[in-house]
């Protein structure tokens, strides 16, 4: 059992010098085993492999010292994030534009795009992006700029210029922590001019969170509540005024 493990872990730590960043799925299926062992291996070898929101990139990728990392809440609150997504995708409708937050939430939401809906799909998040890049029915464009591997988001003025030239129909926002006097915040205060640009320009704006969000006030404010049409949960969509 040790042996194979070994043998798991050298073949992960190869395949990744490679390729530099390898989805959970690719990496199970290259290892022969079950996703959850994959799992197992990666949380026993913290100084060899970081995991971020489905895939699995080098340890020294990840920014240490970031008080929030995606590597950490990947797998927080997952099903909950999974149901919160599910109720978002309502308003996924076809030949339209999304924005697609960065985060753990919403990369549950790629999965939820209907096939039969052609729809173009706006994102910063290095995750996201992978994610989008597999659906046939998905044109994905891609907020360039400064790579945060904590996040694994872009930022910058390329980025800006970008939306600059675009029209949103719907966009799917996520908050690292929701206030409901204050408004929505998050950890890194480089995902801000994004958020704040992106709500300004979009037809729809939804706040899409787990409920252990609410309550949290986060450093780096983006919005307030006022904001967003609605804010969408695991318990399903709430108006502004009722929440």
């Amino acid at each position: 059992m040790a042996n194979r493990k070994a043998t798991r872990i050298t073949t992960l730590a190869d395949a990744l010098s490679a390729r530099r960043v390898l989805h959970l799925k690719d990496a199970a299926a290259l290892l022969g085993v079950s996703e959850m062992t994959v799992r197992r291996d990666i949380a026993d070898n913290p100084a060899l492999f970081g995991y971020l929101g489905g895939h699995i990139v080098p340890a020294a990728d990840i920014d240490g010292d970031a008080p929030y990392e995606l590597a950490r809440a990947a797998d927080s609150h997952a099903a909950a994030k999974r149901e919160a997504s599910a109720h978002a995708a309502n308003y996924i409708r076809p030949d339209e534009t999304i924005f697609i937050d960065c985060g753990t939430t919403l990369e549950y939401l790629v999965d939820l795009v209907p096939e039969n809906y052609p729809v173009t799909a706006v994102c910063y998040a290095l995750n996201t992006a992978q994610q989008l890049a597999r659906r046939r029915n998905v044109r994905l464009i891609l907020l360039g700029g400064v790579y945060h591997p904590s996040s694994a988001s872009f930022s910058g003025d390329a980025g800006l210029e970008t939306l600059d030239q675009l029209g949103i129909n719907v966009a799917f926002l996520s908050a690292a922590g929701v206030d409901l006097a204050r408004g929505a915040s998050c950890e890194h205060f480089h995902e801000v001019p994004i958020k704040q640009k992106v709500i300004s320009m979009a037809r729809e704006n939804y706040l899409v969170v787990d409920r252990s969000k609410i309550g949290k006030l986060k450093p780096a404010f983006f919005a307030r509540m006022s904001a967003f049409r609605s804010m969408i949960t695991e318990e399903g969509e709430s108006t502004i005024r009722g929440i």
